[in-house]
């Protein structure tokens, strides 16, 4: 009989190799030339229905991007309670393993981010201030997707008050709803940009929930 840990482990490897399979037919299938500069998006067909449906919507873009300082704003926080830890039990191994698990996360999803800034898929439907931007996978959707359901984790092992628990959970919740519907809809990245963001965030929480998971 399967385990928690083992279903979540499972679960998550299947979503990263969802990821993996998402940008492959991203790079050969039904690819045009349909971005500015005539710059060649995959699964042209979809991506261009789904921006016409949407339209750009610049303010709501510069809102989502601004409130993308709030899970960067807790990663480091986090980072800095782990370093307060280090620094009062003199010895890294003796720091919450929680956190110690989280930092690893989070390495991951630098590195990542690092990889597809390197390795360009596509890039955005507008220019943004005369530029062609990669954005594949959406990064605003990744960093949220990453940091805001680890401290929703966090939050409930931590957070003793039942009713602050659920309020603190909730608003991580619609905070984290309103970033990636506002992503989806704005017009600054293609459809499957935000899918793809979802699929490897997912696959990377998933894999620290089982790092987590006692059984």
């Amino acid at each position: 009989m399967k385990t928690r840990k083992t279903k979540t482990l499972v679960l998550s490897l299947g979503l990263l190799v969802g990821f993996v399979l998402w940008t492959v037919a991203l790079r050969f299938w039904d690819v045009q030339a349909i971005g500015p500069r005539e710059s060649a998006v995959g699964l042209a067909t979809l991506n261009r229905y789904f921006h016409h449906l949407t339209g750009v919507h610049m303010t709501l873009y510069v809102v989502t991007d601004w409130l993308g300082l709030v899970p960067f704003g807790i990663a480091v926080g986090f980072a800095v309670l782990g370093l307060a830890q280090w620094i009062r039990h003199k010895h890294i191994l003796r720091v919450d393993y929680s956190i110690l698990t989280l930092g690893g996360f989070y390495l991951l999803v630098i590195a990542a981010y690092l990889f597809f800034e390197q390795y360009h898929v596509n890039y955005r439907p507008v220019l943004i201030n005369g530029y062609l931007e990669v954005s594949f996978p959406s990064s605003t959707t990744l960093l949220v997707m990453s940091v805001m359901p680890t401290t929703a984790m966090q939050a409930k092992a931590r957070i003793k008050h039942p009713v602050c628990r659920r309020w603190t959970v909730f608003a991580i919740a619609a905070f984290t709803a309103f970033m990636v519907a506002g992503r989806t809809v704005c017009g600054v990245h293609w459809l499957t940009d935000i899918i793809g963001g979802g699929l490897l965030s997912n696959g990377l929480v998933g894999l620290y929930a089982a790092a987590n998971e006692r059984a």
